[in-house]
C-alpha cells in the first residue's frame, strides 16, 4: 500500500515539474526540417490520390456502362409486350422474379455508380485540399527561410562590424592622393579639433546616443542628398547597413582611431577604399526622422566624443 501512494505521489511530483518547465523552442533547423517532413507528405498523398484518381476513371465508365445496359435490360423486360400471357401462373411468377432481380441489379449498379462519383469528389477535393496546405507550407517556409537568410545577414554584419574595429594600421600609413592640408603631422591623434566637418553644407548639430554605442555621438540636420566627407584620410572598414545606424561607413584612420558616418542615403565608397580627408563618402539620409548625418569618433570600440575632435 505504501508502495503504491509513494508511486502515485512521484508521479504527481513529475506531471507538476513537467509544467512548471518550459517546453525548449525547437531551432531552426528543426523547424524547417519539420516543415519539408510536412510539405513531403502532402506530396506523397498528392500522388497517391492521383493515382487513384486514375484507376477509379476507367471503372466509373465501366459501371456507367453496365447502368446503361441493366436499364435497358429491365425496361425490356417490363414491357406490356414482353408478359408471358397465356402461358400459366408458373410462367408469370418467373417472369415476375426476372424482373425482380433485373431491378435490384439496376440498383446495385446504380448504388455502385453513385459510391464511384462520390469517391471521385471526395479525391478532387482533397486534391484542392492538398494544394491549399501545401501552398500555405511553402509561404511559411519561405517565409522561415527569409528570417533565417535575414537572421544569418544580420550575424554576417554584426562580424564584419566588430571586426572593422579589431584593427588598424599606425599612424601615417593610410595615405591617399589629394589628402587635404588639415591631416596633421603626428596622424589622427594629433588632428583633435582640427578634422574637417563631415558635411560642407551648414547644418544644426545636437548630441545624441544611438543604440549599440557606448558613447555620444553628433546628429546633422541637413537637407537630404547633402554630401557627407572623410574628415581625415583613411581606409574604409565598413560599408554596409547596421542596426539603428542605418547605412554606415566606417573608416579606420589608423592607431585604433575610427569615424563613423550613419543614417546615410547612399554610399559611395567600399570596403578597402583608401580614402582622402574631404573626399566624398555617400550622402546624408532620411529615416522618417528628418534628414540628418550621425556622426561618431571611435578609439578602438570605444565612442568617444566627437565634438572636440571637430572644434566644436
Amino acid at each position: 500500500m505504501r508502495r503504491g501512494l509513494a508511486a502515485v505521489v512521484a508521479v504527481a511530483l513529475v506531471a507538476r515539474m513537467s509544467d512548471a518547465a518550459p517546453a525548449a523552442a525547437p531551432s531552426p533547423a528543426l523547424a524547417l526540417a519539420a516543415l519539408d517532413r510536412r510539405i513531403a507528405d502532402l506530396d506523397s498523398e498528392e500522388l497517391a490520390t492521383r493515382r487513384e484518381l486514375t484507376q477509379l476513371s476507367p471503372s466509373a465508365s465501366l459501371t456507367h456502362a453496365r447502368v446503361l445496359r441493366r436499364n435497358r435490360d429491365y425496361y425490356k423486360l417490363t414491357r406490356a409486350g414482353m408478359l408471358p400471357v397465356g402461358a400459366g401462373f408458373e410462367a408469370l411468377v418467373t417472369h415476375a422474379m426476372r424482373v425482380e432481380r433485373a431491378r435490384h441489379a439496376v440498383e446495385h449498379e446504380i448504388s455502385g455508380e453513385q459510391r464511384l462519383r462520390a469517391r471521385g469528389a471526395a479525391l478532387a477535393s482533397n486534391l484542392e485540399r492538398v494544394a491549399r496546405d501545401r501552398e500555405a507550407l511553402s509561404s511559411q517556409r519561405s517565409a522561415m527561410d527569409a528570417a533565417r537568410l535575414a537572421v544569418d545577414d544580420e550575424a554576417r554584419r554584426q562580424a564584419a562590424f566588430n571586426k572593422a574595429f579589431e584593427s588598424s594600421a599606425g599612424d601615417g600609413e593610410y595615405v591617399a592622393v589629394g589628402s587635404a592640408a588639415s591631416d596633421a603631422p603626428g596622424g589622427f591623434g594629433a588632428a583633435r579639433g582640427k578634422l574637417l566637418m563631415p558635411l560642407a553644407a551648414r547644418a544644426q548639430i545636437r548630441q545624441t546616443r544611438r543604440e549599440g554605442a557606448d558613447g555620444p555621438g553628433l546628429e546633422f540636420g541637413c537637407p537630404e542628398g547633402a554630401i557627407v566627407r572623410a574628415v581625415y584620410t583613411g581606409r574604409v572598414a565598413f560599408a554596409d547597413r547596421y542596426g539603428a545606424f542605418g547605412r554606415i561607413v566606417i573608416i579606420d584612420h589608423g592607431d585604433h582611431y575610427y569615424t563613423v558616418s550613419g543614417n546615410l542615403g547612399a554610399v559611395d565608397v567600399h570596403i578597402g577604399d583608401d580614402i582622402a580627408a574631404g573626399e566624398r563618402i555617400g550622402t546624408a539620409g532620411d529615416d522618417g526622422a528628418g534628414a540628418m548625418l550621425y556622426f561618431e569618433v571611435r578609439h578602438g570600440s570605444q565612442t568617444i566624443a566627437p565634438g572636440p575632435w571637430l572644434g566644436l
